[in-house]
């Protein structure tokens, strides 16, 4: 569970399973709220548990893209069981 603290990971998760690849602004421009440091602090901390992969190509200007793990993509079935559970514990929120 430790790999899940903090405001932003779960949003960012959710995010790249959405679709991924994704370039670092188009999360930026998916989660609005989120500062650019702290964007960037949270995906640093979920590539250090192995949650996501960055992805550098060599080119100009400099080309980032994120995506997930295979243990980031195993984490799908356990937070579909948390929107669940928060559904049902808290309708019409």
């Amino acid at each position: 569970m430790g790999i899940l603290e903090g405001r932003w990971k779960l949003l960012i998760i959710h995010h790249l399973l959405v679709r991924q690849p994704r370039r670092f602004s188009d999360l930026e421009r998916a989660i609005p709220r989120v500062t650019r440091k702290m964007l960037i602090q949270q995906l640093r901390a979920l590539e250090a548990d192995g949650v996501v992969r960055r992805i550098v190509y060599p080119e100009l200007p400099p080309h980032v893209e994120y995506e997930l793990t295979e243990a980031g993509v195993a984490l799908n079935p356990a937070l579909n069981a948390l929107h669940d559970w928060a559904a049902d514990s808290c309708p019409g929120q």
